[in-house]
């Protein structure tokens, strides 16, 4: 009992006497404190995934827009078809305030106009496949296709450095292959498996899917397809990642070593401590989003939406299937040792705890 009374920032009792109000400062500090923490982490990733959603524009941009726009309209030129004229009379308030409105609002309608058409058309670009197949020998030279796409997308390159999700809104789609397509490829990728006899078993297999249950589940994934944009990537968690009932300590999860150049020191706890501490300051980058993206040759972006769960995220089991549970946020870590679950705490007063203090 006299724990639990201890744990208590807050108490307010009334006696004969009167009342009396009792109230620890330091733990309402620290509430006040983790308050504080979580509404900065809130804004800053509003404020980063609103400069991702622009990119390849930036909301410095925006600004520009609007004074353009206001200082078009009030010198006397006409907005395209007068825009802001329209708009102002539906507009309350004074003149000049009505026509500010008007002006902020035409700009903007404007403003993500452009953005729409910017990103759609990085996406269009991102949609071309030539390069791949372009040779890479010394000596050899791309085709004058491939040197155009490759000038227009460091066109998009060169306005801003890109975060880490600045991408994932131009992304395109994961491409749908035809049933005939797919089963020529899988045909071709188990020819050398098989004997003559197997294969040609397979071959009438793979004609009857095609005839058959393929044409429905196409039909299906078409549907998909057009409102995913991966159509496969949630299947595939749920029905195969989530539902594997082997282990997955050795079978599924990451894990990481600090011995691979040099022995730091021999000290188990100083190490664990020095692991802790680096992958921290990678948790940090990731939620500002200043890791770069990866880009293949430089040019083409992959898709980093993996990163988001790669911190605070757990793997709840269940019977049948597992469950993913993400968290916004998390000030503690869990220690395995023995047989037994530890929750050490990694955060004092809003920063990250050193090594030495995390191996205390």
């Amino acid at each position: 009992m006299a724990e639990a009374h201890s744990a208590v920032a807050f108490s307010f009792s009334i006696t004969h006497e009167g009342w009396d109000v009792n109230f620890d400062r330091e733990v309402l500090h620290l509430v006040w404190q983790s308050g504080i923490r979580s509404w900065k982490k809130r804004f800053f990733r509003f404020v980063n995934n609103l400069r991702s959603g622009v990119y390849p524009a930036s909301l410095e941009s925006l600004w520009l827009t609007l004074t353009v726009v206001t200082a078009i309209h009030f010198a006397g030129y006409k907005v395209p078809y007068d825009l802001v004229g329209k708009a102002a009379p539906y507009l309350s308030g004074s003149s000049v305030l009505a026509h500010l409105a008007g002006s902020f609002i035409v700009g903007l309608l404007l403003w993500l106009v452009v953005i729409y058409v910017i990103r759609y058309t990085f996406k269009l670009l991102l949609m071309y496949k030539g390069w791949i197949y372009e040779s890479r020998e010394k000596g050899s030279s791309a085709t004058r296709v491939t040197k155009v796409w490759t000038t227009l997308v460091k066109l998009f390159f060169g306005w801003h450095k890109p975060m880490l999700y600045s991408f994932q809104g131009s992304l395109p789609r994961l491409p749908l292959p035809s049933v005939e397509d797919t089963m020529k490829r899988y045909l071709r990728s188990v020819r050398p498996l098989l004997d003559d006899e197997n294969y040609a078993r397979m071959e009438t297999l793979a004609n009857e899917f095609q005839k058959g249950i393929g044409v429905k589940l196409q039909r299906y994934l078409i549907l998909k397809s057009w409102w995913a944009t991966n159509y496969v990537s949630d299947w595939w968690e749920d029905y195969v990642y989530l539902r594997g009932r082997s282990p997955i300590m050795v079978n599924s999860n990451f894990y990481g070593i600090d011995a691979i150049l040099m022995y730091p020191t021999n000290v188990q706890v100083a190490r664990a401590a020095s692991v802790i501490y680096s992958c921290l300051q990678y948790r940090r980058l990731i939620e500002r989003q200043e890791l770069e993206p990866i880009l293949i040759q430089g040019l083409v972006p992959l898709c980093s939406w993996q990163y988001e769960r790669l911190f605070n995220t757990t793997r709840i089991p269940g019977r049948e299937t597992d469950k993913i549970t993400h968290y916004q946020d998390s000030k503690h870590i869990v220690v395995y040792h023995k047989g037994r679950y530890f929750k050490v705490l990694i955060y004092h007063k809003n920063r990250i705890l050193q090594p030495c203090e995390i191996e205390m």
